[in-house]
């Protein structure tokens, strides 16, 4: 279920600076109270409902504080939870355990909520020919948490960065002096430097939507703040000679009837800038 741009020497080097951030040169409490070589067991119970997330991440953490510590998965990634279920059982070290705690927390909190958030967008659709989309609206340095919980909540991962993927905005068409310069200017740029990337366009009105059909050379048409009938109108307009996809204010509330208009793909920023954290805790076992 790990998106496949998500590698292991990622979550490494993530689990490293996330332990140093909070570590430093000891966990002095843990040093002060916990005997070097005590040993503990760990519940990690859920205190919320929705779709867990993070479970995988957890086990990379837990085993990357305590290389011997014996992690038992009850919830995997993508299973519906409910209040006062278990999601994983860890024994080790209990210094080690007590200092991976709350990156573990911390994770699978905001993991489970945006996967949570992003079930919900999938079932409101689940019946229609969409597919629902992330974006880049995500926080600096865990994007790649996000765009995972996102996977692993049934959505769908857009562009992961401006290095994938040409996104030809209205600041680019009008810093460009329009759309058809700013294709051409794109499409010559992919040729210089040997790159195959998609394009998409955004567009504005219908107006734009008839330029950039006479245009051409894009992946993408993405229709910006539109009002249903005319995203309805834009979409039959393009009759599948592009992709098509919806953006702006879409919500929970709304994304059906987006969908309905027959638009390839639908993007919403809510996924990750608007989703609620699942609360859970960690508590060692006497």
């Amino acid at each position: 279920m790990r998106p496949t741009q998500i590698t292991d020497q990622q979550i490494q080097a993530f689990i490293t600076a996330a332990l140093y951030e909070d570590v430093r040169d000891g966990d002095h409490t843990s040093q002060a109270t916990i005997p070097a070589g005590h040993r503990s067991k760990a519940l990690l119970k859920v205190k919320d409902y929705g779709v867990i997330a993070g479970v995988e991440l957890a086990e990379c953490v837990f085993r990357q504080a305590d290389p011997g510590c014996t992690v038992v998965v009850r919830k995997p990634d993508g299973s519906d939870i409910f209040y006062g279920e278990i999601a994983l059982e860890v024994e080790g070290n209990t210094r080690a355990l007590l200092q991976a705690e709350r990156l573990v927390l911390n994770a699978m909190q905001r993991m489970s909520g945006i996967a949570t958030l992003s079930s919900r967008f999938a079932f409101e659709v689940g019946d229609l020919p969409v597919k629902v989309l992330d974006t880049r609206k995500t926080t600096p340095l865990i994007r790649f948490l996000e765009k995972w919980a996102v996977k692993i909540g049934g959505c769908e991962n857009y562009r992961w960065g401006l290095y994938d993927w040409l996104m030809i905005k209205d600041n680019h068409v009008d810093a460009s002096g329009g759309i058809r310069p700013a294709i051409e200017r794109a499409q010559t740029y992919l040729k210089t430097h040997q790159l195959d990337l998609p394009i998409t366009l955004e567009v504005r009105n219908l107006v734009e939507v008839h330029e950039a059909l006479g245009a051409g050379g894009i992946t993408r048409l993405m229709f910006d703040n539109f009002e249903i009938p005319i995203l309805a109108e834009a979409v039959a307009t393009v009759n599948k000679r592009f992709e098509t996809e919806a953006s702006g204010g879409i919500n929970l509330f709304n994304v059906r009837k987006y969908a309905l208009t027959g638009v390839d793909y639908v993007s919403a920023g809510a996924l990750t800038h608007s989703a609620q954290p699942l609360d859970m805790s960690l508590k060692i076992q006497k």
